[in-house]
């Protein structure tokens, strides 16, 4: 791989096809929990990638038997206890989300297993998004204690609605990947074993396709985004809000502890 990617330590870049980029979440150990490098590096790539004039799609997955378990919880800890530290993760999560809507080129995510956190992110906001029928997607937001913000309020809607949308956000009620298909939330869910095969063929069609006329497309869509970008900076804002609050340090206590969250009363 050429030297614009070699700093991506935490992700696997390849090319499966001349025109395709292959980027994979690689820490499979960790089921692609997304750590402090990992989550600054899914911040920055998608800028290399517009820039670079040897890619016309992209392919986003998960090594492994996941997509991403979600944010890491040393990350989390940190977030919890630093005020720098939530003030550099807000900005590469705010990044992290124009940075792919801005990308001129088109991204596939073949959504492989758990998608969670700022992985489900990437999956949902791709512009074809690929689900294996037994995917779990999950916005676990409200489950740690703060805001669903990372992405969720500017998109969700316009995908599966806004009935679906508060279910599933409010509740943290995981959604299949063939229910996904159901609801509008992901472009297509084939069965696992075609998970790979079916996002490459979409992947080198959009590689094989008229360039200017899939980005443009592209552009002209994610306007609806752009549109929604005071939602997601208000959601995103009151996510990391959170972060300092009570709430939180309960929900990341009870995930280390594989229980349920005992939160405060409001009130209290």
């Amino acid at each position: 791989m050429d030297e614009n990617y070699a700093r991506f330590s935490r992700l696997l870049i390849d090319r499966p096809h001349a025109r395709v980029l292959r980027v994979i979440m690689n820490r499979p150990d960790k089921l692609n929990a997304v750590d402090g490098a990992m989550h600054r590096e899914l911040s920055e790539i998608w800028r290399v990638i517009d820039a670079d004039p040897d890619v016309s799609a992209v392919l986003l997955t998960g090594a492994g038997k996941a997509f991403s378990a979600g944010g890491d919880l040393d990350l989390l800890d940190e977030m919890i206890a630093d005020f720098a530290t939530r003030s550099r993760v807000w900005q590469e999560a705010r990044d992290m989300v124009y940075n792919l809507i801005n990308c001129s080129k088109p991204v596939v995510s073949a959504i492989n297993g758990a998608a969670v956190g700022a992985g489900l992110a990437l999956a949902l906001l791709a512009d074809v998004s690929v689900a294996g029928a037994s995917a779990r997607l999950i916005d676990g937001h409200t489950k740690l204690g703060v805001a669903a913000g990372d992405h969720a309020a500017i998109v969700w809607p316009l995908l599966c609605g806004m009935a679906k949308a508060k279910y599933h956000l409010l509740l943290c009620e995981a959604v299949t990947g063939a229910e996904a298909e159901r609801i509008g939330l992901v472009s297509l869910a084939v069965p696992d074993e075609d998970l790979q095969a079916r996002a490459m063929e979409v992947a080198v069609r959009l590689a094989e396709g008229a360039p200017h006329a899939i980005r443009w497309t592209k552009y002209a869509l994610n306007n609806w985004l752009r549109a929604a970008g005071p939602i997601f900076d208000a959601s995103l804002g009151m996510e990391f809000l959170g972060f300092a609050g009570r709430e939180a340090p309960e929900g990341a206590a009870a995930l280390r502890e594989k229980r349920a969250p005992r939160f405060p009363h409001a009130g209290s």
